[in-house]
This record gives structure tokens, C-alpha cells and sequence, in this order.
């Protein structure tokens, strides 16, 4: 985390880490047969006579007590629970990260700036819908979402190298069914695992018609807009905060924060990144999410900052009741035999993401891809819905709000379910599977970090010599 010192407790860290820097050279010319350096720990300095203070040195990184108190905060903010002190967790787990960034800086791993964006926008995103809009997070964290995002990337960009390095230090793990089937015979009936109810569901959607008259109405106001833009009368910021149907960026003024090409709606990148003049306004662009203006703001390298007014035309309930009776009639034949539901998904379906595969809906974990759901990772929409129904069985047309924010019509065919149980090495095995490898990366990846702590020069203060920490080796 990058954050600006007072001289004070900046002199102070330059102390330590220089100390920390000598007491290496030291050793180094004293054991140079050795890899390890010997564990000390910082002087104790009374807390009242100092802004900040290094409170451990990993390497020739040094921690400090803000950091700790920043993260302590943060954690409280997103409701994480300890499991201990958090006074000893947390300055471990910094550590512990520092020993994987460094370790990620000898293998020289990178870290799309693409990928970095994508997780603040879903972390800052996620606190603006829990705590109910940009201004309150702002009020709440004392910062402008702005200066959320500049902390975030640091953070974030950390999280991901050390997240990268330990997958590639387990990339090679990989057991055996006798090892799966030994280990799990081993254990007690109440520590195997329990399998949560799975579903694998088909869908079908069909969008409501929007009238011509409704979509005319829409890009009359954006010209409006435009036209008001150009005479001076109102600034882009002021009517995209106050009149655009985008809740990510309405309340920043509508503004893009540098986004690659790839991470837009093709239609909406293809003009924006095609935009040269900071004081004009685009022509009206038609994308998934609805019509849109752009104003440019910057271009930097393959990147662009731009800032947009998003406006919805409106669904009528005639338009949805028309979808409806559309949806109910194509029920109605698949249940009539006239065709299958796998061939309506695939010719008749609007949902592009599931009708080149027969309308199954997939499943996205950060392992892999699949095409079983726990009720809780559905739609809630759709959660409803199968929750009481059986295998084989159609529902009725219902509503659901999509991934790019349209409301659509669906019917759903539930093509499995398997109840929630405890686990069977006959049914479950690579639920069993997967959590043998999951103890053999955590054994391997503890190893890993025991064994880089001796090899690391570690300096403490006192203070925490009584601490339960989770890998040996940090006092010695």
C-alpha cells in the first residue's frame, strides 16, 4: 500500500530498514555459506513519541504499524472475522504476502493492469450496493471514489502477484483416486464433507419489444443533451449525474476510468476509442445496455477515459404480456412434443450465452467452469423458481432482470438436481478429490513459507514475542 509520510515516520523507516539492510551485509560476510539470516527483534520505541512505526522488517521490507491498522479497519468494514488476535494475524499476513511478492519479483510474474481494474470495479462497485449509493461509501470511507480506486490498486495489484505466485507453486499438485479414497477412509464420519443441493438448469428468454415510438423519445433527449452540451447550456458531468441510467458511473459524472477496448461493448468501444476531440460529444450509440453518448476525456496508450450518459427505453407491461403469451405458447409445444426444449433454446432463445449450448446455463468458479449451480449462486429469480421443481419438469414464463441489466422473459427446464448429502466416493469423487489437493497445496504452500521465513531476514518488535503465529520461524 502506497501512502504519503510525515518526515518523521519517514526517517523513522529509513532507520530501520537501513539497520535492517547493515545487519544483512553483516552476515552475509560472517556466514556466507549460509542462505538464512538470523531472526532480532526492533527496538521498542514508546508509541507516544513517534507518528508511525515499523513494527516488523521482512526482507528489506519494512511494516508498518498504520498498515496493520489499515487493514484492520478495512476488515472491519467488510465483516471479517479473526480467528485469533487480530494484533498477531494481521501483521503475519502482511508478512506473509511480502514474502510471496517477493518471490513473484525473482520470477518475473505480471499482472494485467486489465485485471486490476476489473477487481476494484467489483470491490467498489459491491460497497456502493451495500451501503446504497456512491455519496454514502464516500461519507462512510472519508475518501472520493477516486481515491478509493488509486489505494485499490496497489492493493490490489499485490493481491493478484501473491495470489499468482502461490498458484504457481501448487500448479503440479495432483492426487490419485487410492490417495482420495485412503485419506477419506481415515477420517471420522462427522468431518466428511456435506455436498450442498446442486442444479444444472436449461434456460430460454425472449426480450420484450420495444416500440419505435419509445426508442425515438430516447435519442430525442440524447440530442438534447448534445445539443445542450455544445451551446454551453449544461456540462456533460452535470446531466449524466443527473439523468443517466448507468448506476455505476451516474454519480461520478458519468466517467470511465482508463478501460481497454476489450473490457466495453464492442458497439460502444468502436466509437469511443475513435474520438479525438475533448469538447465534442459522440454521435448516439446503440449497445446491449441501451443508447448511449460519449464525451472523450483522455487516451493513454491502449487505453481511454471517457465519460457516457446511458439512457433505457422503457419496457411496456403491454410489451412484456405480449412476451409472455410468446414464451407460455413455446412452452406449451415443447410440452406438446412438437420440439425439444434443447431446440428451442438453440433456435428461438435471445440468450446468447447459453443457446450454442442447448440453453444450459454455466457456472463460472475461480477453479473452472461448470454446469452445476448451489441454489444460493443462482439468479435469485430463477433460484425461485427451480426450487420446487423436478427434474424434467418446465416452468411457467416468469421475469428476471439480466447480466447487462434488461428485463426478459424465461421459462427454465430443470435438467438435474442432486440433493444435498454428505459425501460418497462413488458419486462425489472429484468433490472429495478436490479437497484432498486443497490439503496437499496447504501443506505444500505452509512448507513453502516456513522455509522461505529462514531464509529471510526478519526483525520484530518485542511485543509481539508471544504471539500464536500460524508458521514457525518468525522469532527464534
Amino acid at each position: 500500500m502506497k501512502k504519503l509520510l510525515s518526515p518523521i515516520a519517514l526517517l523513522i523507516i529509513l532507520a530501520f530498514t537501513a539497520t535492517a539492510k547493515g545487519h544483512i551485509a553483516a552476515n552475509d560476510e560472517k556466514e556466507a555459506a549460509s542462505d538464512s539470516a538470523d531472526v532480532n527483534t526492533v527496538d521498542s520505541v514508546p508509541e507516544t513519541a513517534i507518528v508511525d512505526e515499523v513494527i516488523w522488517i521482512v526482507g528489506d521490507e519494512a511494516i508498518l504499524k498504520s498498515d496493520v491498522e489499515a487493514m484492520r479497519l478495512q476488515a472491519a468494514q467488510d465483516g471479517t472475522k479473526w480467528n485469533g488476535d487480530p494484533d498477531c494475524i494481521i501483521p503475519e499476513q502482511i508478512a506473509v504476502q511480502k514474502l510471496f511478492l517477493h518471490q513473484a519479483a525473482i520470477d518475473s510474474i505480471e499482472v494485467q493492469q486489465s485485471e486490476i481494474t476489473q477487481m476494484v470495479d467489483q470491490q467498489i462497485n459491491g460497497w456502493i450496493q451495500m451501503i446504497g449509493s456512491k455519496e454514502k461509501l464516500e461519507e462512510y470511507k472519508k475518501q472520493t471514489v477516486s481515491q478509493m480506486r488509486s489505494e485499490l490498486n496497489d492493493i490490489v495489484h499485490d493481491r493478484l502477484m501473491a495470489q499468482k505466485m502461490q498458484k504457481q507453486l501448487v500448479e503440479d499438485i495432483s492426487v490419485t483416486p487410492a490417495e482420495v479414497r485412503r485419506y477419506f477412509s481415515g477420517l471420522p464420519d462427522d468431518s466428511i464433507p456435506y455436498v450442498p443441493t446442486e442444479v444444472e438448469v436449461q434456460i430460454i428468454t425472449q426480450t420484450p419489444k420495444i416500440e419505435q415510438e419509445e426508442i425515438n423519445r430516447v435519442k430525442e433527449t440524447l440530442r438534447e443533451f448534445t445539443d445542450r452540451i455544445t451551446k454551453g447550456e449544461s456540462s456533460f458531468t452535470t446531466l449524466a449525474r443527473l439523468y443517466s441510467e448507468d448506476p455505476g458511473t451516474a454519480r461520478q459524472g458519468g466517467e470511465l476510468d482508463y478501460t481497454g477496448r476489450g473490457m466495453l461493448d464492442p458497439a460502444f468501444a468502436n466509437v469511443a476509442f475513435n474520438l479525438t476531440d475533448p469538447k465534442k460529444v459522440s454521435k448516439i450509440v446503440e449497445s446491449e445496455f441501451g443508447y448511449h453518448i460519449i464525451q472523450l476525456i483522455d487516451k493513454r496508450g491502449d487505453k481511454i477515459k471517457v465519460r457516457h450518459i446511458l439512457l433505457k427505453p422503457q419496457v411496456s407491461d403491454e410489451a412484456v404480456d405480449n412476451c409472455m403469451h410468446r414464451l407460455d405458447s413455446i412452452r406449451n409445444d415443447i410440452v406438446g412434443g412438437k420440439f425439444t426444449f434443447e431446440d428451442g433454446a438453440s433456435y428461438i432463445s435471445d440468450d446468447k450465452d447459453t443457446r450454442n449450448n442447448k440453453g444450459l446455463m454455466s457456472n463460472a468458479t475461480e477453479m473452472s467452469r461448470t454446469s452445476k449451480f448451489r441454489m444460493q449462486d443462482l439468479p435469485s429469480e430463477i433460484a425461485i423458481v427451480v426450487d420446487t421443481m423436478k427434474i424434467g419438469q418446465i416452468s411457467a414464463p416468469f421475469t428476471l432482470i439480466n447480466n447487462r441489466g434488461k428485463q426478459v422473459c424465461a421459462i427454465v427446464k430443470l435438467k438435474n438436481r442432486v440433493d444435498g448429502h454428505k459425501a460418497k466416493i462413488t458419486e462425489d469423487f472429484q468433490v472429495m478429490k478436490a479437497v484432498v489437493e486443497d490439503k496437499r497445496r496447504d501443506e505444500k504452500l505452509h512448507k513453502w513459507v516456513v522455509d522461505k521465513i529462514k531464509a529471510t531476514y526478519v526483525r520484530i518488535n518485542p511485543r509481539y514475542r508471544d504471539c500464536k503465529f500460524e508458521y514457525d520461524g518468525w522469532i527464534r
